[in-house]
C-alpha cells in the first residue's frame, strides 16, 4: 500500500519564495497546494493544486486549506504596497490563515516573518529575544503578525516563526534588479556609506530547508521563533564587488557619504520616483546580521550558501533570463522594480 504523502498549503505559492519552496517540498515527497492572488505560470503547475484567491478571503483560504496536514504562510504585502494593504494582508490575513487552520483542525502553520522586526538595531548579532521595533508599515505589520502567531500558539496550534534575512537566489528580482542591471550594463555601483559594514543575506534554498525542518520536527523542537541567515558573509562592499567582478567589466563599488545619500533617497521616496524604501536605505550603511545559533541547535539547520554564492547564483539566472523581463515591472520579488530616478543616476556611474 502506497504511503500517503503529507499535504501542505503554501500561501503566496506563486511568489519567489513560494515557487522555490514548492520545488523543495515536492522533491521531499509532499503534495502541495498554492494559494495566491497571482497566476501560477510555472512548469510545476501540473504537480500542484492551485487556488487563486486572497488570504483575507475566508472562503478562499478554507477552500485551499481543506484536507491539508500543515500550512506554510509565506504570503505578504511587501513594503512598496500602500500601508492599508500591508496591514490588512500581513496582519489580518495572518489571523485569517491561523483561525482557519484552528477551525479545520490543521495542527501546524509555519509563519514566514522577517528580520525587519528588529528595525535599526544598536548591536549585533541580533538574537530572537531582542526587542522588536519595526521601521515603516511593513516592519510594524510583521511584528503585529508575530503577535497573532503567539496568540494562536497559546491556543494550541504549532506555529514556528522564521525570521529570514533578505533572501536571494535564482529568480529573485525586486530591488536586486538594480544591482544586476548596473553590473551587466558595465556601470560602477554606488553604496550608501563606505561599504565596510557587514550585511547578511540568505539563499532561498537554505530558507526552504529551514521551513521544511519546521514542518517536520517534533513540536518541542520546532514550535519556536528562529532567525535564518547565511553563515558566511563579508562586508557589503566585498559581497557586491563580487557581482561586479563576475559581470566582467572591471567596475567597482563606490561608497557615498551616508547622511546626504539618505536624505536624497528620502526625498526621492517622497516623490515616488525611487524603488528604495526607508528600511532599505536607513540600514544599508550599517551592520545587519543575526545569530543563527538557535536554528542550528534546535532544528539542526546549516546553511549551505554564502552571501556571494546566493548573489552569484541569481546573477547567472538573471543573465540568462534578462530579456524576458525587460518590459515588466511591479512591486513583488518576482518582477523587476521600476528604478525611476536611479535609472537616470546610472548614467553618472
Amino acid at each position: 500500500m502506497t504511503e500517503k504523502r503529507p499535504k501542505v498549503l503554501i500561501t503566496g505559492g506563486a511568489g519567489f519564495l513560494g515557487i522555490n519552496l514548492i520545488r523543495h517540498l515536492d522533491a521531499h515527497g509532499y503534495d502541495l497546494v498554492s494559494l495566491d492572488l497571482a497566476d501560477f505560470p510555472y512548469p510545476e503547475r501540473d504537480r500542484v493544486t492551485t487556488v487563486t484567491g486572497d488570504i483575507r478571503d475566508a472562503a478562499a483560504v478554507e477552500r485551499a486549506m481543506a484536507g491539508c496536514d500543515a500550512v506554510v504562510h509565506a504570503a505578504a504585502a511587501l513594503p512598496l504596497y500602500p500601508a492599508d494593504v500591508i496591514y490588512t494582508t500581513d496582519v489580518e490575513g495572518t489571523r485569517m490563515v491561523l483561525e482557519t487552520a484552528r477551525r479545520l483542525g490543521v495542527p501546524r502553520v509555519v509563519h514566514v516573518s522577517s528580520t525587519a522586526v528588529y528595525g535599526i538595531p544598536d548591536h549585533h548579532p541580533l538574537r530572537e529575544n531582542d526587542k522588536l521595533e519595526g521601521v515603516g508599515p511593513y516592519g510594524q505589520a510583521k511584528i503585529q503578525a508575530e503577535m497573532v502567531c503567539l496568540e494562536y500558539r497559546a491556543k494550541g496550534l504549532v506555529v514556528p516563526i522564521i525570521r529570514p534575512k533578505s533572501f536571494v537566489g535564482p529568480e529573485r528580482l525586486g530591488v536586486f534588479t538594480v544591482l544586476y542591471d548596473w553590473a551587466l550594463d558595465g556601470r560602477n555601483f554606488p553604496l550608501i556609506g563606505n561599504g565596510k559594514n557587514r550585511y547578511q543575506l540568505l539563499d532561498v534554498a537554505d530558507l526552504a530547508e529551514a521551513i521544511r525542518l519546521c514542518l517536520t520536527l517534533p513540536p518541542e523542537r520546532a514550535n519556536d521563533t528562529f532567525n535564518a541567515g547565511a553563515a558566511e558573509f563579508a562586508t557589503m562592499g566585498e559581497d557586491y564587488q563580487a557581482v561586479l567582478d563576475a559581470a566582467g567589466f572591471g567596475k567597482r563599488v563606490i561608497g557615498l557619504p551616508a547622511a546626504p545619500a539618505i536624505w536624497a533617497l528620502r526625498l526621492l521616496e517622497a516623490l515616488r520616483v525611487s524603488p528604495l524604501y526607508k528600511w532599505v536605505y536607513e540600514t544599508a550603511s550599517k551592520d545587519s546580521f543575526v545569530s543563527i545559533d538557535k536554528a542550528r541547535d534546535r532544528l539542526g539547520w546549516e546553511p549551505r550558501y554564502s552571501n556571494q554564492d546566493a548573489l552569484l547564483r541569481n546573477l547567472e539566472w538573471y543573465k540568462a533570463n534578462r530579456a524576458a523581463y525587460a518590459a515588466r515591472s511591479g512591486v513583488s520579488h518576482r518582477v523587476p522594480w521600476k528604478q525611476g530616478a536611479l535609472g537616470l543616476l546610472k548614467r553618472a556611474f
